[in-house]
């Protein structure tokens, strides 16, 4: 440690400062040394009454070094850190009243140390234990293999809480890992147990999460934009290798897999409980040419067995992003069969429409008039030419996720007279033209304040874990809002949160729930 100086050779000097131990003093201008080490982290208090004070540091020519308190009165706490040159503490009082200076508290540097890192998970905070003595990680990875990841755990500090905590895994990562689909809107970093191989992130979450994720070891880090930077993280996604529950099982590498979470107390998928099966009516696979939009795009058509597609009370469902509710990840068409087949839903036709391209999807569905009227203009009259499906506006629902939520609402506002039902599922209600005000960042909840009521009913959802952040508004807080200004207007609104992110593993279940809320018997 190097040693302050408590000597003051060009000043003179009325006392030294001893820690708790408090000095009086009248003069107007005094000073009182310091024995502190390098280092030190030192609190004091300085109290002038109804004098005006000044309280600087000074080395040992009398030189100001910093100033602590300006022209302050009454009492005062004062902070600083010791170091070289600061030999002296200088109070230069604005009146006769007198003032009391004391230290009272100094940290030496070796005491400035974090307290024992509470962890949030048992099992970590154990294993924390075990490998600060010097034992290794082998026992752990074990039981982790057994029991497969994320680890789940009760709140130690809330017993009967209806939150868990669950701790995300990977093993012998060099450099970093990351997990996308966690529960939060960001890329996660997991952190390394000290030297070992063991690398954890823990979150506090509800006992009815069901999510998908997968996480990226190692990935790449280099100059570049923020966006490119962000990218990289696809160069190693994949499928948790720890984890017992790949979706799909039948993906050609872990690559093009993600792992399922679903906790005990996830709500029921309505029409999912049999899992994948194949389609027990036909599906209709059409190329569909758009004027309007100038490109084509695939549209398949789906009824259930024994479904007229004609019939005054069919339902008519159009999905966007439909190749998406077509696979063993989300199977539709055999949801609808069993919740027509059981009576659950009213005879239901579904139409799948694809999007022409990435590009086109970015372009067409956010709120946009040109692709709604495509849907009024072509795509009906198409379906009635092609299929026979004649459509009444009480019993035809538009549905997507994400844009297709947008997408789904905006056009039902825009075209009440045919589509009298929007489905909408993490629907991206912050989005907003380029040219809108800053302060007005949602453009469907603007609409929907600036005009009359339209004859539409509306099912709402959002994730939990699709807060925003860094200021930004997200898709959590957006579809709330949306909620409240239909609700304002006299909509008939059903809203429902997910303990579940930007997920097609949760959309599937939540289409199901929104078909019942809007036409469930």
């Amino acid at each position: 440690m190097m040693t302050v100086l408590n000597a003051c050779a060009a000043m003179p000097e009325r006392s030294p400062l001893v820690l708790d131990v408090p000095v009086v003093g009248m003069e107007q201008d005094a000073v009182h040394s310091l024995d502190l080490d390098d280092g030190d982290y030192v609190e004091g208090v300085l109290d002038s009454g109804t004098d005006a004070a000044e309280l600087r540091l000074i080395d040992q020519e009398g030189r100001p070094v910093r100033l602590l308190l300006n022209g302050t009165t009454g009492r005062e706490v004062f902070r600083f850190v010791a170091g070289p040159g600061m030999a002296a503490l200088r109070v230069t009082l604005r009146g006769t009243g007198g003032y009391r200076l004391a230290l009272t508290r100094r940290i030496a540097v070796s005491d400035q140390r974090v307290g024992r890192r509470e962890y949030l998970s048992p099992t970590i905070a154990a294993l924390a234990e075990t490998v600060g003595r010097g034992g290794g990680t082998d026992a752990f990875w074990q039981d982790i293999a057994r029991r497969g990841t994320p680890l789940v755990e009760p709140l130690t500090n809330a017993p009967g809480s209806d939150r868990v905590v669950m701790t995300f895994l990977a093993r012998g990562a060099r450099h970093n890992v990351r997990l996308l689909g966690g529960p939060t809107s960001n890329h996660e970093n997991l952190e390394r147990l000290d030297r070992s191989d063991v690398w954890f992130k823990s979150f506090v979450v509800p006992a009815s999460t069901r999510l998908s994720y997968r996480i990226a070891p190692d990935v790449p880090e280099f100059r570049g934009s923020c966006r490119d930077c962000r990218l990289a993280i696809l160069s190693q996604l994949q499928a948790d290798p720890l984890n017992h529950h790949p979706w799909p099982a039948d993906a050609p590498d872990p690559y093009n897999q993600a792992s399922l979470v679903e906790l005990p107390g996830a709500p029921a998928q309505p029409g999912l409980e049999g899992g994948w099966a194949e389609p027990a009516g036909r599906l209709v696979a059409e190329r569909f040419a758009s004027r309007i939009l100038g490109n084509r795009r695939d549209v398949v058509v789906y009824a259930p067995p024994g479904v007229d597609p004609a019939g005054k009370d069919t339902v008519l469902l159009l999905l966007f992003d439909g190749p998406d509710y077509l696979d063993s990840r989300a199977p539709v068409p055999a949801m609808l069969d069993r919740l027509t087949g059981d009576g659950r839903l009213p005879p239901t036709v579904a139409v799948f429409i694809a999007n022409p391209t990435a590009e086109a999807r970015a372009r067409e569905l956010p709120a946009n008039p040109a692709f709604a009227a495509m849907l009024v203009d072509e795509l009906l009259p198409w379906l009635r030419e092609r299929m026979g499906i004649r459509t009444r506006p009480d019993r035809t629902v538009l549905a997507g996720s994400s844009y297709g939520g947008l997408a789904a609402v905006s056009a039902a506002l825009a075209h009440p007279d045919r589509f009298g039902n929007a489905l909408s599922m993490s629907g991206s209600f912050w989005w907003h033209p380029d040219d809108a005000p800053p302060d007005r960042p949602e453009h469907v909840a603007g609409l929907v304040a600036s005009r009359d009521r339209r004859p539409v009913r509306f099912f709402l959802s959002a994730g939990l874990f699709e807060s925003g952040g860094d200021g930004e508004i997200g898709i959590l807080e957006s579809s709330r809002h949306l909620r409240d200004v239909l609700e304002a207007k006299g909509y008939e609104v059903t809203y429902r949160d997910y303990a579940a992110g930007h997920d097609r593993f949760a959309w599937r279940g939540i289409l199901g729930d929104g078909l019942l809320a809007l036409f469930g018997r």
